[in-house]
């Protein structure tokens, strides 16, 4: 997947179709390195997301959904 931007931040990639209930999940994973706050001082500013990283988070996390289904 191609994203326009290295850095993107929430509401950019929600226009995009990525639901933001996804994003979330990915900034709150502990093992992420591709997510930020812009300022992480203020509680209300917007994250940015590493868009090379977010992608291979993602496919990790496709992989392990197929994994478990597997298993059932």
């Amino acid at each position: 997947m191609k994203f326009p931007k290295p850095i993107m931040r929430t509401s950019e990639l929600v226009k995009m179709g990525f639901p933001e209930e996804f994003l979330r999940r990915a900034y709150g994973d502990k093992n992420q390195r591709f997510a930020t706050k812009l300022d992480p001082m203020k509680s209300n500013s917007p994250i940015i997301y590493d868009t090379e990283g977010l992608w291979i988070w993602w496919q990790k996390q496709v992989e392990l959904q197929t994994k478990t289904m597997q298993r059932r």
